[in-house]
């Protein structure tokens, strides 16, 4: 669309309704997004001059709400999109030449004709690109020029995964530009985990980006990690009478990389007695039957991360059955029973390595008091420093969010919501 025509569009409310369904916004925080997409153009036409027709895109962030470090052994997971997301104002151009230009940085200029991984590139977005448009060549689609503006409202260091964002806003850009929008959710997901782990250097599960590409409740299965089975929960979230708060509660996470790579070496070492890779191989009722074994073998610490992954995997079943219920009480009581799991057993959240540092189990701690017997809570993601998870009525809100802001300082704790949509040219619509 023209750029004149889409900001008057915009300005002139053409768009509320889509606008307040994608981010599910009040009168305030729709405006926010109406003046945000038209900055964001404007900052487009500062950089493009001499383009006319153009479209908004916009991949979200993600949150993990069941099956805390399942992924890594082939086990079920449940995460969920939220209303964060990065968007960009892009157009298609002829040749090779792809220019992403986000907020705050230099812009990404990638020659697509070119699609081998480039050693300067690695650990840099660039590389991201390049990885996923070599990602759709592989599977036959096609790729060409583009020009575009990101700007990213998925916060950083907060576990929403602003990285698995970006790589599926890649690939819808992409999708919508070169192949009429019609590349699958999931396969753009296989692609941006192709691109991080080959291109960017960083080896990643696919969870992230299926939750971001896919959209709303999602239950992934990776018991076959090359072919996943995806599944949507059509659970209406907005109508729960439930916030999700992600709390930040700081902490370094820079000493942290041998408490991550622990987790799943020693989960791999106990599935290793069983003679096997990874514990999703391994029979739960015959590794209880053998704890002596493993212990001897492993270890106290890596016995009680299997007995936390044979239980949440199973538990990620039961928390999709209490959603397509509408059994929000039950769905509930099993992610505190995660939370409880991943603190006893899986035991990350805080590092053994410095006691002095328990954010996580302060905010956990707190969180009980303010929730007990309304609502839930756990801790988010890879643990150990960071962030955790709350479902938090609607009238506790602005209880909780003082209780936590007062400890950990003011904006700490995020209200999101859950986001029906996952990548998607969101503008015109």
């Amino acid at each position: 669309m023209n750029i004149c025509m889409l900001k008057d569009k915009i300005q002139n409310g053409a768009y509320d309704e889509r606008l307040r369904a994608l981010y599910t916004a009040d009168d305030t925080a729709l405006q926010m997004q109406k003046d945000r997409y038209i900055k964001a153009i404007e900052e487009f036409e500062k950089l493009y001059p001499d383009t006319y027709d153009i479209a908004i895109f916009s991949a979200p962030g993600r949150t993990e709400v069941g099956g805390n470090h399942t992924d890594h052994q082939h086990g079920r997971v449940l995460a969920a999109a939220v209303n964060l997301d990065v968007i960009a104002v892009a157009a298609k151009t002829e040749g090779t030449i792809v220019s992403i230009k986000s907020e705050g940085f230099d812009a990404d200029v990638v020659d697509v004709s070119v699609l081998e991984p480039q050693e300067a590139e690695a650990t840099h977005s660039p590389a991201l690109v390049r990885g996923v448009a070599r990602g759709m060549v592989n599977d036959g689609y096609k790729v060409g020029g583009l020009v575009a503006y990101t700007t990213s409202n998925v916060l950083k260091g907060s576990g929403l995964s602003s990285s698995a964002a970006f790589e599926v806003l890649v690939g819808t850009l992409f999708s919508y530009l070169y192949n009429d929008g019609k590349v699958d959710a999931v396969k753009i997901a296989q692609i941006g985990q192709y691109a991080e782990n080959v291109f960017f250097g960083k080896p990643s599960g696919l969870m992230d980006q299926t939750a971001s590409s896919v959209g709303s409740f999602i239950t992934i299965d990776f018991k076959d990690p090359t072919n996943p089975v995806v599944e949507k929960v059509p659970f209406d979230f907005a109508k729960s009478g439930y916030r999700l708060c992600i709390v930040n509660t700081g902490g370094n996470h820079a000493d942290l990389t041998p408490d991550y790579a622990a987790v799943p070496a020693e989960m791999k070492a106990a599935a290793k007695v069983f003679g096997k890779e990874v514990l999703r191989e391994v029979d739960s009722c015959e590794f209880m039957k053998n704890l002596a074994k493993v212990r001897e073998a492993v270890g106290d610490r890596a016995v009680l991360r299997a007995i936390h992954f044979f239980a949440d995997n199973d538990r990620v079943v039961n928390e999709v059955s209490a959603l397509n219920a509408g059994d929000f009480e039950r769905f509930k009581e099993l992610i505190i029973e995660s939370g409880n799991s991943s603190y006893r057993y899986l035991q990350n959240v805080y590092s053994s390595r410095n006691p002095q540092e328990q954010g996580i189990s302060l905010a956990l701690a707190v969180s009980e008091q303010v929730l007990k017997g309304k609502g839930a809570w756990r801790v988010h993601g890879g643990g150990f420093a960071g962030t955790i998870q709350a479902f938090v009525p609607a009238d506790l809100t602005d209880a909780y969010v003082t209780a936590m802001e007062a400890i950990f300082g003011v904006g700490s704790c995020y209200l999101l919501s859950i986001r029906s949509e996952g990548g998607i040219m969101s503008l015109p619509y």
